[in-house]
């Protein structure tokens, strides 16, 4: 009787949130758009098809199609592998099934775009794990995943309110960074496998075939944060960053002529010194991060010495995590060097968010079982907490995690420039 009550539960959140994914005509539409239909570059800046110069100003979907562990309050169980993992051994893989598929039918809708939209900002990034567009296990799904469904309510959902989208890949196949963030096995092993660069070319080209004739992607991030620095042949990985970039160029280029690629730093997108040739292609540009140090302009003069030397646009797709004061000195000092930039991220539990999620109740005891000791199978079940509290906490994270349930975190928007709603 109660798991037909979870499964009401799941059907309601479903019936309720209006986020389905909508018809669209992405992906369908074989008129090829007009290359000024695009956003296009002109030296260091960006160039609307209404010939204006665009300053991106936006947040990151992060958690939604990569969940990462702290943005639900777990440390140890910090990489999309590894919460699948800990949920099945908690609640059992069909209720996690169940779970995955209604936490994204609800965690992004409709509202959050238009929400994002009111706060004035112009461009949303998405970071998004190339198993949505694979037959892999992945967010309850093991076939015919639904990376082009969900993306392409997005695409919708901006070109509704005049936003545009970068596509991030944040995982990619074998792991470009080496750590839990690209959902990897701790070392960057897509730089050393021929059939893991492949996949990552195939997969960008499949995208790069589907989106070729929508303008409000702005552009293709090829791969998240490359190479940690936690490596002793850090620089001979670095070597391989550049000819693997233009390997993908390459590939999406067979499809798609006119969107913008863009090419993120090794070393938390903040080393460009392996870049020795920024002339392969006439529609790329680079991204940095940064997430603390002094706000200054002499703390990222590197990044724009790069940035003019080049002469192509830079931007900063993640800041955050920090004072509401440190990041309204940093958003000054980028929109004086010309570096747009993107909030990491828009949601999450508790606070440093566009939108804070409220732990539900019994959350304290979904945590403890994340870090505790589950490498044994008795651990595992000396460990697990009830399953009917358990369900009802995971249940409740979903229903709090929509918009209308958040708190949002005005003095953070206001940190950034935008306008608190």
């Amino acid at each position: 009787m109660k798991k037909n009550l979870y499964l009401m539960i799941i059907l309601l959140l479903v019936s309720c949130t209006g986020c389905q994914q909508d018809a669209t005509t992405t992906g369908t539409d074989t008129t090829d758009m007009p290359p000024e239909a695009f956003m296009r570059i002109s030296g260091t800046d960006l160039i609307t098809p209404k010939g204006q110069k665009f300053f991106i100003k936006g947040t990151n979907l992060g958690n939604w199609l990569n969940p990462e562990g702290y943005m639900f309050g777990f440390s140890k169980t910090n990489s999309p592998g590894r919460i699948n993992q800990m949920l099945c051994e908690m609640v059992g893989p069909d209720f996690t099934a169940e779970f995955w598929k209604s936490f994204k039918d609800n965690y992004i809708t409709r509202d959050d775009v238009q929400f994002i939209a009111g706060t004035g900002a112009n461009t949303i990034r998405l970071p998004f794990h190339y198993k949505l567009f694979t037959d892999e296990d992945y967010m309850g799904l093991t076939a015919n995943q639904d990376g082009f469904a969900r993306i392409d309510s997005v695409v919708n959902w901006c070109r509704e309110t005049g936003l545009y989208l970068i596509l991030d890949m944040h995982d990619a196949p074998g792991g470009q960074t080496g750590d839990n963030i690209d959902d990897s096995y701790g070392y960057p092993w897509l730089f050393e496998s021929e059939a893991s660069q492949q996949q990552f070319c195939n997969i960008w080209k499949k995208i790069a075939t589907y989106y070729k004739n929508e303008p409000v992607i702005l552009g293709y991030e090829l791969a998240n944060e490359p190479i940690a620095p936690y490596f002793s042949n850090m620089e001979e990985l670095n070597a391989k960053l550049e000819p693997l970039y233009k390997r993908a160029v390459s590939a999406i280029r067979e499809a798609d002529t006119n969107h913008i690629i863009l090419l993120g730093g090794a070393q938390w997108n903040g080393n460009f010194r392996p870049f020795t040739d920024s002339t392969f292609d006439d529609k790329i540009m680079y991204t940095c991060h940064r997430y603390g140090g002094e706000a200054t302009k002499a703390a990222i003069q590197e990044i724009i010495d790069f940035r003019d030397r080049v002469n192509l646009p830079m931007y900063m797709g993640e800041i955050g995590h920090n004072t509401a004061a440190w990041q309204n000195a940093f958003c000054h000092v980028m929109q004086e060097n010309n570096i747009g930039w993107t909030f990491w991220p828009y949601k999450k539990i508790d606070d440093s968010s566009f939108a804070g999620i409220k732990a539900p109740k019994n959350w304290d005891r979904i945590i403890a079982f994340s870090e505790a000791p589950r490498s044994t199978y008795q651990e595992i079940r000396e460990t697990r907490p009830n399953q009917e509290e358990a369900k009802a906490a995971l249940m409740e994270f979903i229903e709090n995690s929509r918009l209308q349930n958040c708190i949002i975190q005005n003095e953070y928007i206001r940190s950034l420039s935008l306008k608190a709603q």
